[in-house]
């Protein structure tokens, strides 16, 4: 039996993935920032560690591409 083909778009998915996420832990950071008063500082945390879990996540969902 032929292999069935694997779903298009997966590499637009994982993309999507990425961004989220980047953006998820920017809102996170700019959230909790607000808070405890220094907003701008923790939204760059959020935005220096998104990349970071983003292509964890990526790698994990996505390991095949």
């Amino acid at each position: 039996m032929p292999e069935p083909s694997k779903p298009t778009m997966r590499a637009a998915a994982a993309g999507g993935l990425l961004v989220a996420t980047i953006l998820l832990c920017a809102a996170v950071g700019l959230g909790l920032g607000a808070l405890v008063g220094a907003p701008v500082a923790l939204m760059l945390v959020g935005l220096f560690v998104g990349p970071i879990l983003g292509v964890v996540l990526v790698r994990s969902r996505f390991r095949d591409l």
